[in-house]
């Protein structure tokens, strides 16, 4: 990484390296130039200065929609990107952008919007990849919800999706690359089977094509899992799930590696001049004129978050900001938590299968230990004989409270099939290997044992006592 990406430089969307209103340079202010600071350090310290937020040990609520500005010169400055400040919560807000910098240091680069929710994080940096149209290549492996947009929304408006067959074969995307085809789409690890990619091939056969790759790394976390690290160009988050942890506010935010080159001709929109983005005289420039170091993310605030209005309420980020400063605790418990029901629900001979690294058939484990700490995964599927007996076990579950959601600190269970991919074709199922009577696991902070009791009782409901 460059100077540029140093996992404390500061960060808000622009380059500018003067103080502002508010926000200085934590570097300078905390003192950490000289030290690596560890994930943890970084989740609960990075992008924020008490001393400049009146000595606020916690970062504050900035429940406003606009900013007092000082003096005409001032506002000139900034709609100029000459000065880096907020003037209206819609582009930019106090609380928003120290959550946008914490989860930049996180992963080591400087470019982070954040959005209203996952999908517009996604959708977002859709439009802002294939702006004017082209294709997205990716696999049915993917949230339902996704699925449904690339299906029924996004080719209204000119983009296309075109599917991996084998999305466990380079060769498969290989295949599928077009003259118009604009990034690779993949989960890291895919909700809800915990397939994991193989992002160091998939970087390389993009950067052959000179195309982007992008990652949705919701599931893993920056904690378990720096997609940058392994050639992602592109990373989004459903913020709303662990880095949120709790399940009390809707988020989603893009990342940008800073390394990729979209001067290259295949992305004009990086290259377009735009009057609003003029200098004081009058002269238009482009977004790699005004951002070179991170253009996506620039771009996405400038145009599309800002005049299409996806950004995120500041108490949402708020939340999330509570949140992220415990998601290394919470993972290094939910893992373990995990590894242990897995192991007991692999170990049941009335369970036909489980998707997760602890079991003992599990297709990805040379993927898991490579790209993943811990090998881990909050997330469980697990597979019984009959859909008469997956709603059984879900409706004698106590424990295990039923939510379209995961990432919760709370321990959640759900028919994938019926709530969170319902959108899937039967084919489009088969395609991503969901089967009918799968349910979907998502552990949280209780104890392996009451978790493991209650999962015991729910199939005994269903089954009967097991003999083993």
């Amino acid at each position: 990484m460059s100077n540029d990406n140093h996992p404390i430089k500061r960060f808000h969307g622009q380059e500018n390296t003067e103080q502002t209103r508010g926000r200085e340079n934590p570097e300078r202010s905390h003192g950490w130039e000289n030290i690596a600071p560890s994930f943890s350090a970084l989740a609960l310290h990075a992008g924020y200065d008490p001393a400049e937020h009146h000595h606020s040990s916690g970062v504050p609520l900035y429940q406003t929609a606009a900013y007092a500005l000082p003096n005409e010169e001032y506002a000139s400055r900034i709609v100029f990107s000459e000065l880096d400040d907020d003037i209206y919560s819609r582009i930019s807000n106090p609380t928003t952008g120290i959550l946008e910098k914490r989860l930049a240091a996180l992963h080591g680069v400087s470019g982070a919007v954040a959005t209203s929710s996952g999908l517009a994080a996604l959708g977002d940096a859709i439009l802002n990849i294939a702006a004017g149209g082209g294709r997205i290549l990716t696999s049915y492996r993917l949230y339902g919800g996704t699925v449904a947009a690339f299906s029924n929304v996004l080719p209204d408006y000119g983009i296309s999706f075109d599917f991996a067959h084998n999305p466990d074969d380079p060769r498969s995307w290989e295949e599928r690359i077009r003259p118009d085809t604009k990034a690779l789409l993949v989960e890291s690890v895919s909700n809800p089977l915990n397939a994991v990619a193989d992002l160091g091939t998939l970087a390389g056969i993009a950067h052959t094509h000179g195309i982007a790759l992008i990652v949705d790394n919701t599931l893993a976390t920056p904690y378990l899992l720096n997609p940058f690290d392994f050639g992602a160009d592109i990373v989004v988050y459903s913020t709303t799930k662990s880095i949120n942890g709790h399940g009390n506010a809707i988020g989603g935010i893009v990342l940008e590696s800073g390394a990729f080159d979209y001067a290259s001709g295949r992305y004009p929109q990086f290259s377009r001049k735009a009057w609003t983005l003029r200098t004081r005289d009058g002269r238009e420039r482009s977004i790699l004129d005004v951002a070179p170091n991170t253009p996506f993310t620039a771009r996405l605030r400038s145009f599309i978050v800002t005049l299409l209005g996806s950004s995120p309420s500041p108490f949402n980020s708020y939340l999330t900001l509570l949140g992220l400063e415990t998601l290394s605790a919470r993972l290094d418990k939910e893992t373990r938590t995990a590894r242990k029901v897995a192991e007991f629900l692999d170990g049941d001979p009335r369970v036909a299968k489980v998707f997760h690294p602890a079991a003992h058939d599990y297709a990805y484990r040379d993927l898991a230990s490579k790209y993943l700490k811990h090998d881990g995964s909050t997330l469980i599927t697990f597979d019984l004989d009959t859909e008469e007996r997956k709603r059984d076990v879900l409706d004698a579950l106590r424990l295990f409270q039923l939510q379209a959601n995961i990432g919760d600190s709370k321990s959640l269970a759900v028919d994938p099939l019926l709530v969170t991919h319902s959108e899937l074709t039967p084919d489009e199922l088969d395609a991503a290997g969901i089967h009918h009577e799968a349910i979907r696991l998502s552990i949280g902070l209780e104890e392996p044992d009451d978790l493991i009791a209650d999962l015991a009782q729910a199939l005994d409901h269903a089954y009967g006592i097991a003999n083993n």
